[in-house]
């Protein structure tokens, strides 16, 4: 375990006082202290450290950040913040006169088309668009229409409401997703999440006759988490 050392080393990185740190997350520094030593924390603090400090729980966990280069250690912490939304990730969206989100409409036509225009404001007003009142309203939605028989029993021509993702190291096995990537564009598929071994998802279809395979986490522009359908 290098759970207490990296606490430690990533604090003086960022020249950090125990005292600053400590009361930032809302403990005492003699506590902190003893995080950096050999003490523990509880999940709830290991969480909180964990968002102050700006690198998920599994990297705190399983890496011995006091080894890497200035340079492994940079890019090694960009991607991680990367996948977890916490940098830039333009989503371009509409809403309505109230300024409460609509929900976008992307068509098998609209799909060839979305790769190039997802981030484009002018693109994205263009879709169609409307409402759905049971829906969370603190959440992003978007209607992607099913093109293949590749998700069966969800038919070719079904319209399929998703969910925004923005940190996709929460995306969880054996659910359904559409996911945009530079080399597929608009693929609904079921995922599993291989990015802490692999920097890789595993994407398979329902449908028994198409082959799983493997896209690169760098090749991920979206991520929609599948809600519901409608025909």
């Amino acid at each position: 375990m290098t759970l207490n050392s990296n606490i430690k080393f990533l604090r003086k990185q960022k020249s950090l006082t125990q005292e600053t740190m400590a009361s930032a997350i809302g403990i005492s520094r003699s506590k902190l202290a003893g995080y950096e030593l050999n003490v523990n924390p509880p999940l709830e603090t290991l969480v909180k450290i964990s968002d102050y400090l700006g690198v998920s729980v599994d990297i705190l966990l399983r890496e011995d950040l006091t080894s890497y280069s200035p340079y492994k250690l940079r890019e090694l912490l960009e991607t991680d913040q990367f996948l977890r939304g916490r940098k830039l990730r333009i989503l371009a969206t509409t809403v309505d006169e109230q300024g409460r989100e609509l929900i976008e409409v992307v068509s098998q036509r609209a799909k060839a088309s979305y790769l190039a225009g997802f981030s484009d404001p002018e693109f994205i007003a263009e879709l169609p668009r409307f409402a759905l009142p049971f829906l969370p309203m603190d959440k992003k939605h978007r209607v992607f229409q099913v093109d293949g028989d590749s998700m069966l029993p969800i038919p070719d021509g079904a319209w399929i409401v998703c969910e925004y993702v923005d940190d996709w190291l929460v995306i969880k096995d054996g659910e359904r997703y559409v996911i945009v990537t530079e080399q597929d564009g608009v693929t609904f598929k079921i995922a599993y999440n291989r990015i802490n071994s692999d920097q890789k998802l595993l994407l398979c279809s329902a449908n028994p006759i198409y082959p799983p395979f493997e896209v690169e986490i760098e090749q991920v522009q979206e991520v929609w988490r599948y809600r519901l359908a409608m025909s």
